[in-house]
């Protein structure tokens, strides 16, 4: 069953008039995560061996599209879940049986938050603030805040990181599953935000948090790594991401299409303003550029299932592609507000609140400035002191 089937037409209508209430109410998108687990999508990367689905990426990258149109919030929290699945395949692709476990729990049902984020962290995969404290039986306790952990109030399984600065051949980092029953897992209730707002993504406290010695997935030098692990975090992370902005322009598109259609100007007797020329050309204007992303995205995660090997360019086209997703559909939803006019600024609109959500766009890694210096580095070497 393809992502067009799964996230049918009725199903998708189902999620896009719950998504709504969920932004008044600061909810969380219960209603739409019972129904997507019932279709399997969270399994949706999982191979059919270990129970799931069978999805390459690119299929993921159209589910994500469609799920983002109808419900941005939903779409990007299950992506964190989708991205730690996505990574395992990734490994799972290329021989490394590192995250079967996790394939084999995310096909049993077990949900995977993403708890990597810090803030005044810049570095993202290549540092980080939290510790990791080696334990005598090969095992890492974690201490530290992470922020934006999507999923709270689901997740079941937390993927983390932290700094081993005592290890014989620290500093290493170190990255782990932990549990959501952890004692010292604690999160906080302090998401409260413009947009996104179903996606509570809330703060993620962890005080000594333990993963055991099998959960601990890799100790890495700091700063760039080319590792398998790194490269599948980051393509999962930046596509799947990339797909649900793109989602969001869709959307946008469409709803300013019928606000077109639907409004009509007393200043030319009452036509329609599809007929407006100023008006068809912001549409026009925002199609075209919204129509670029699509290929691209679906190009490259095919180059990640078909293992393509990219070599050190593979990060600034990952990089590029997502700041392009992302300000192209900020661009776009900036344009159908102006087609639709004052009622997109009324608290409850459609249009309005793909406005809010679309900001957050900016705020993913790679942001606006990293993915220029990746690229500038790729095209010009690391620049003279």
């Amino acid at each position: 069953m393809g992502p067009e089937t799964l996230l049918d037409d009725t199903l998708l209508d189902r999620i896009r008039e719950r998504a709504a209430g969920y932004d008044r109410d600061n909810g969380f998108f219960t209603e739409d995560l019972e129904e997507l687990r019932e279709r399997g999508y969270p399994r949706a990367l999982v191979p059919v061996e270990f129970g799931g689905l069978g999805w390459s990426l690119e299929d993921a990258v159209r589910g994500q599209m469609r799920l983002g149109g109808a419900a941005p919030a939903t779409a990007l929290a299950i992506n964190m879940h989708l991205v730690w699945t996505g990574v395992a395949k990734v490994l799972h692709d290329r021989g490394d049986d590192t995250l079967d476990f996790l394939l084999r729990e995310a096909g049993a049902g077990e949900l995977f938050g993403f708890g990597i984020s810090e803030a005044g962290n810049d570095l993202m995969l290549f540092g980080s603030r939290s510790e990791a404290d080696p334990q005598p039986d090969g095992g890492y306790r974690f201490t530290g805040r992470k922020i934006f952990t999507s999923l709270s109030p689901a997740w079941t399984r937390l993927g983390t990181m932290g700094l081993d600065t005592a290890s014989a051949d620290a500093p290493k980092l170190v990255y782990a599953f932990i549990d959501r029953e952890d004692p010292d897992v604690k999160i906080l209730d302090d998401w409260n935000t413009l947009g996104m707002r179903a996606s509570q993504s809330r703060t993620t406290v962890l005080d000594g948090a333990y993963a055991a010695a099998d959960r601990v997935v890799r100790r890495l030098d700091p700063g760039p790594n080319a590792d398998p692990f790194v490269f599948g975090i980051f393509a999962n992370f930046e596509l799947l991401l990339s797909a649900v902005y793109t989602g969001i322009g869709g959307r946008a598109i469409e709803l300013a299409v019928a606000a077109a259609r639907r409004r009509t100007s007393m200043k030319h007797g009452g036509r329609p303003l599809s007929s407006d020329p100023d008006i068809r050309w912001r549409i026009a204007d925002a199609a075209i550029a919204h129509d670029a992303i699509e290929p691209q995205l679906r190009s490259l995660a095919r180059d990640v299932d078909e293992l393509v090997d990219h070599g050190a360019q593979w990060y600034p086209k990952l990089s590029g592609a997502k700041v392009r997703a992302t300000e192209t559909a900020k661009q776009v939803v900036d344009q159908a507000v102006r087609v639709a006019g004052g009622s997109s600024y009324f608290a409850g609109n459609e249009l309005g609140r793909l406005y809010r959500d679309v900001l957050a766009g900016i705020f993913h890694p790679s942001d606006d400035e990293s993915a220029h210096g990746t690229v500038a580095n790729a095209l010009l070497g690391p620049a003279e002191d």
